[in-house]
């Protein structure tokens, strides 16, 4: 497995309105919302361990602790990048962190366990046919 500590990825968006705190519900402000930039910075871990997975596994979230440090506006540009500190069996540990064009806006770690992914979604699906039986 060529999954080791050091692999790194990076992943940007252009804040808009879309992704703010004020349209996700997540605040009151027309500002980036935290959701948001969770979802980059997890874009960016996968981005890092895309082409060393092994065939058939997939990477889903299980932990994020980030600090959102600072706003970043509408219109402005936030990079998210991701490297990967920690592999234990399927768990993987990285540090992430993103800035604007001004300053670091976040940091933090973020886990994520490796899943077979056809099985993984099978045992998800499974649940509609749980709910339709109530």
């Amino acid at each position: 497995m060529s999954l080791k500590p050091g692999l790194h990825g990076e992943a940007s968006l252009i804040v808009s309105e879309e992704n703010t705190a004020q349209k996700m519900g997540s605040g009151s402000l027309a500002v980036l919302a935290t959701p948001a930039l969770v979802a980059l910075m997890e874009k960016a871990a996968t981005k890092a361990i895309a082409e060393h997975l092994p065939e058939g596994q997939t990477t889903v979230g299980i932990r994020v602790d980030i600090h959102h440090l600072a706003p970043t506006p509408i219109g402005m540009e936030v990079k998210a990048r991701a490297k990967l500190t920690g592999v234990e069996g399927q768990r993987l540990h990285f540090q992430v962190e993103a800035g604007d064009q001004t300053e670091l806006i976040a940091r933090g770690e973020h886990y994520r366990v490796m899943v077979p992914a056809e099985s993984f979604l099978q045992r998800a699906q499974t649940k509609n046919k749980k709910s339709e039986g109530n």
